[in-house]
């Protein structure tokens, strides 16, 4: 799970607990003026063949935590529970999107919609 909080001009993704070990970070710091949006995502893609892992766990349609080449590009996931799930899109960043599972997806993208405004 991820801890989102603001931090001056930019946005902290805090990995909690053993996520950190699953997906090899404990931390993404974004500027805002690289968040392009957020949305609530209850249906992830975790199934089998929805990306290439690069660093990081993958057991589909359970869990999917690290960087994994999906879309064109590179995105960063740490997601075991779907419902709990929101996308963050990016620009001008190492990653294309976060895919991550948050306490409150519909706070967390209130936060992030608030911030970038």
């Amino acid at each position: 799970m991820i801890e989102i909080s603001v931090d001056k001009d930019k946005l902290v993704f805090e990995v909690l607990g053993l996520d950190k070990l699953w997906s090899l970070k404990s931390r993404l710091a974004i500027p805002l003026d690289h968040i392009e949006g957020a949305a609530v995502d209850p249906d992830p893609a975790m199934g089998w063949f929805q990306g290439v892992g690069l660093v990081g766990t993958n057991v589909p349609n359970v869990f999917k935590a690290g960087t994994f080449i999906q879309e064109g590009g590179l995105i960063f996931w740490d997601v075991s529970n779907p419902e709990k799930t929101i996308v963050v899109d990016l620009d001008h960043e190492h990653y294309k999107k976060l895919i991550i599972e948050v306490a409150d997806p519909a706070a967390a993208v209130k936060l992030i919609q608030h911030a970038i405004s």
